[in-house]
C-alpha cells in the first residue's frame, strides 16, 4: 500500500506557489458589524518555472537604465509527512541543497495518488516574513517523548505518474501544516525512491539525491512555518522506481518522526466533480463594446452603469507550464465552462513578461498539458492555446485581466522584488505589456491589465520597490506610469491596475526618499498591499486617468502572522490597523476604485476568521476582487478545486459565492450580449 511504481501515461505539469508578504496602520472607523466565522476544510500544493526577452522603445522617450539584477532566485515553501503515529527516530540529517530546472515532459493519462503523513512540533518565535533574508539553520535532534499528532501535520503525496515513451516520471508533492501555537523553525524530510531516479524539476525546496535517498530541505521563505501556517514543496522525478513511503520521515528541532500511511490523497469529500468533458463552444467574433472606465471610485460600463468585477485567479502561464496549471489532469473546455457556471465574471491570468516576449519574437515555449484529456490542443503552440483560451472565455461570458506576475518564467518568479530580473530588463517588461495591448486591442475579452504583481522589498533589501515623486529606477510609482502608458498608448480602452509595494516611510519629512535601511522607519504590509504613497504621490495618467484602478493584495494569518493578527483581533481592529491606511482610504475618499487582486486561504482557523471579516468588508463596500485561486496547487492558500483539479471544494466555493455579483438569482457577467455561463446573464440584459 505504501510503495508506488507509477508508470502510467499522464500529463506533464509544473507546480507553483503563490505567495505574499508583511504589514501595518489606520484611520476613522465607521460603524461596522462583527460577524461570526465558519469551519474547516482541506489543503493543497504549489507551482511556477522559465523563458526570454528583448529590447524595445522607452515609452517616456528617455534612455532608462534599470538596475542590474544578479541576485539569486528565492526557493520555495515546503513540507512533508504527517498524521499517524509518531515513531521517534533518533537521527540527525544535515543536508545541502541542489536544484533542478529542466522542463516537464508531455504525457497522456493521470495516475493514481498516494499519501503518507507524520507529526512534530516546535515552539520558536515566528520569522519576520515569507521573504526573510536572514538564514535559518535547519535543526535536527532526537526526542524521547511522543509528539502530539495534532501539532504539525506533514503530508507527502504522489498525485501524478506518466511515461513519455522513453522514461517514467512521477510527481511528488509535500506540505507541512503547523497546527501548534508556536512556529516550526527549520526541517528536513527524507524520502526513499529508486536508485536510478533523477530530479527533473523541483519547487520550494533544496534536494540532495544519492543512491535512492532523497533529502529535502527548506528554502528561505519556508524555513519558518508560523502557527496556523503551511509550507509546501514538490518535485518531478525521472525513472522514480519504487517511492517507499514507509521509510519517509521528518526531522526538526523537536526530533525525528517516521511516517505512516493514511491512504490515498485527493479526497473528494465535500466536493462536486465537474461534469463530463464538454465540447468547445462556438466562439463569437470579438467585440469592442464592453470596455470599462472609472467614474469616481466606481468602475462603470459604456452607459455609465456601475459594474462589479468579481473574479478568480488561475495561474500557470507564469510558471513554466506555459498554459494553465492543472491541465495535466483536467479538461480545459470543462474548466472554463465551470468557472463561468460558478459565477466568476473575470479571470485574472498570471503570466511572465519573458513568455510574452518569446511569443513576440516568434518563439513558442512548449505548453505542458495532458495530451489525452486535452487532445484538441495537441497541434497548437503555446500562443495558439492562449488565443484558444481567450475564445472560450468569450464564448462563456468571462472577461480576462492579464497580470504580469513575474519578469522571468519561473515558479518562484513572484518572489522577486522588482519588475525586472536578469536578462529581462525594464524595457523588456514594458515591451511585453505593449505587445499584448497591441495584439488584443480589438478584443474586449481582455478588459484589464494588472501592470505588475506585488512589487516589494524590505528596508534593508536591494533592490527594493519604493513609491515617491522621483524618476529613480526603483520607484514603482514612476515605472507604473510608464507601464500604463505602454498599455494605453496601444489600447486606450482597457483598465490598468496598479498594485502597491511592501513598505512606506512612517516619516516622509525625514525619510521620504526611502534612504533609511531601518525597518522600524516604515509601515510594512503584504507585498503589493501598501498604497499609502497614493495620498502624497498619486498615479498620474493624464488623459487616461479614467482607466486607473488601484489593486492591493490582502492575506490572513495562515500566510504570515502580521502584527494585527496577534491577540484578539476584530473586524474593527483590522479596519483600523491594516485596511484603511494601507488602501481603503483610496475608495473612501473617492480617489479611485479598488480591486483586491488576491485574497483567500484555507478554510481553517485562524485563517477563516480573517477571511470571513474581509468577505464582509468586500460585500459591505462592494469592492471589486479576484479570489486566489482556482488552482489546487497554491501552497499557502489551497484552491477552489481539489487536487484532481476537477472537483470543486463546495465549502470554499459557497463561502466565496456570497461576494459574487448576483441579481435576481443570476450571476451577472461583464459582456453586454453573452451571458455568464449557464447560470448567469449578460450585462445588457
Amino acid at each position: 500500500m505504501n510503495k508506488f511504481s507509477l508508470k502510467r501515461i499522464s500529463a506533464a505539469m509544473i507546480i507553483c506557489l503563490s505567495l505574499t508578504a508583511c504589514g501595518e496602520k489606520s484611520e476613522p472607523i465607521p460603524e461596522l458589524s462583527e460577524t461570526s466565522t465558519v469551519t474547516a476544510s482541506e489543503v493543497s500544493e504549489s507551482s511556477e518555472t522559465s523563458g526570454e526577452a528583448d529590447e524595445k522603445e522607452d515609452f517616456f522617450g528617455e534612455d532608462y537604465d534599470p538596475f542590474a539584477d544578479d541576485y539569486d532566485p528565492y526557493g520555495g515553501g515546503g513540507a512533508s509527512t504527517v498524521t499517524a503515529d509518531s515513531l521517534k527516530i533518533a537521527e540527525s540529517e544535515q543536508t545541502q541543497t541542489t536544484k533542478s530546472t529542466e522542463k516537464h515532459k508531455e504525457t497522456d493519462k493521470p495516475a493514481q495518488t498516494a499519501e503518507t503523513t507524520a507529526v512534530n512540533t516546535t515552539s520558536k518565535p515566528p520569522a519576520e516574513t515569507s521573504s526573510a533574508t536572514q538564514s535559518t539553520k535547519t535543526e535536527t535532534g532526537s526526542a524521547s517523548e511522543e509528539k502530539a499528532s495534532e501539532d504539525v501535520e506533514l503530508v507527502i503525496s504522489v498525485p501524478n505518474g506518466w511515461n513519455d515513451g522513453t522514461a517514467d516520471y512521477s510527481q511528488i508533492d509535500g506540505s507541512v501544516k503547523n497546527k501548534s501555537s508556536g512556529s516550526v523553525e527549520g526541517w528536513t524530510a527524507t524520502i526513499y525512491v529508486g536508485k536510478s531516479a533523477t530530479v527533473e524539476q523541483s519547487w520550494n525546496c533544496g534536494i540532495e539525491l544519492k543512491g535512492g535517498k532523497m533529502t529535502v530541505t527548506p528554502v528561505e521563505h519556508n524555513k519558518t512555518i508560523s502557527s496556523g501556517g503551511e509550507g509546501t514543496f514538490g518535485m518531478i522525478l525521472k525513472n522514480p522506481g519504487d517511492i517507499d513511503t514507509d521509510k519517509a520521515k521528518l526531522v526538526c528541532s523537536m526530533g525525528a518522526f517516521a511516517a505512516s500511511s493514511s491512504g490515498s490523497s485527493g479526497s473528494n469529500s465535500n466536493g462536486t466533480p465537474l461534469d463530463a468533458p464538454v465540447q468547445a463552444k462556438d466562439v463569437p467574433a470579438p467585440t469592442t463594446d464592453d470596455w470599462l472606465s472609472v467614474k469616481g471610485n466606481k468602475i462603470v460600463d459604456s452607459s455609465g452603469r456601475e459594474v462589479w468585477l468579481t473574479g478568480v485567479n488561475w495561474f500557470g502561464y507564469n510558471t513554466g507550464t506555459n498554459t494553465f496549471d492543472g491541465l495535466w489532469t483536467c479538461d480545459l473546455n470543462t474548466s472554463i465552462k465551470s468557472i463561468a457556471d460558478h459565477g466568476f465574471n473575470l479571470l485574472r491570468v498570471p503570466i511572465s513578461a519573458e513568455l510574452i516576449n518569446n511569443w513576440a519574437d516568434g518563439n513558442y515555449p512548449t505548453a505542458n498539458f495532458n495530451h489525452a484529456t486535452n487532445s484538441y490542443l495537441v497541434d497548437m503552440n503555446s500562443l495558439e492555446i492562449f488565443d484558444y483560451v481567450i475564445g472560450q472565455c468569450r464564448a462563456n461570458g468571462i472577461k480576462i485581466m492579464i497580470d504580469i506576475h513575474s519578469a522571468k518564467t519561473d515558479a518562484m518568479g513572484h518572489m522577486k522584488n522588482m519588475w525586472y530580473e536578469g536578462n529581462v530588463t525594464e524595457k523588456d517588461y514594458l515591451a511585453a505589456l505593449s505587445w499584448m495591448a497591441e495584439r488584443y486591442k480589438n478584443d474586449d475579452t481582455i478588459i484589464a491589465y494588472d501592470l505588475k504583481n506585488e512589487p516589494h522589498g524590505k528596508a534593508n533589501e536591494s533592490p527594493r520597490a519604493k513609491w515617491d515623486n522621483s524618476k529613480d529606477s526603483d520607484n514603482w510609482k514612476y515605472v507604473a506610469e510608464k507601464a500604463a502608458k505602454a498599455v494605453l498608448s496601444k489600447n486606450p480602452n482597457v483598465l490598468v491596475m496598479v498594485e502597491g509595494i511592501e513598505i512606506y516611510p512612517s516619516d516622509i519629512m525625514s525619510n521620504g526618499d526611502f534612504s533609511s535601511t531601518n525597518p522600524s522607519d516604515y509601515y510594512s504590509t503584504w507585498w503589493g498591499g501598501n498604497l499609502r504613497g497614493v495620498k502624497n504621490d498619486p498615479i498620474d495618467l493624464g488623459k487616461y486617468q479614467n482607466k486607473l484602478v488601484y489593486s492591493p493584495h490582502d492575506y490572513g494569518p495562515a500566510v504570515y502572522q502580521q502584527e494585527w493578527f496577534k491577540g484578539d483581533y476584530t473586524y474593527k481592529s483590522l479596519y483600523r490597523d491594516a485596511w484603511y491606511d494601507n488602501w481603503f482610504y483610496i475608495q473612501d475618499e473617492n480617489i479611485a476604485p479598488l480591486l483586491i487582486g488576491e485574497w483567500g486561504g484555507f478554510m481553517t482557523q485562524p485563517n477563516l476568521k480573517w477571511m470571513t471579516y474581509l468577505r464582509q468588508f468586500i460585500k459591505e463596500n462592494r469592492i471589486n476582487h479576484t479570489f486566489w485561486c482556482f488552482n489546487a496547487n497554491s501552497g499557502d492558500t489551497g484552491g477552489l478545486v481539489k487536487d484532481d483539479f476537477t472537483t470543486w471544494d463546495n465549502e470554499k466555493y459557497e463561502f466565496v459565492k456570497e461576494v459574487l455579483w448576483q441579481e435576481d438569482g443570476k450571476f451577472v457577467g461583464l459582456d453586454h450580449e453573452i451571458p455568464l455561463g449557464s447560470n448567469g446573464k449578460a450585462l445588457g440584459k
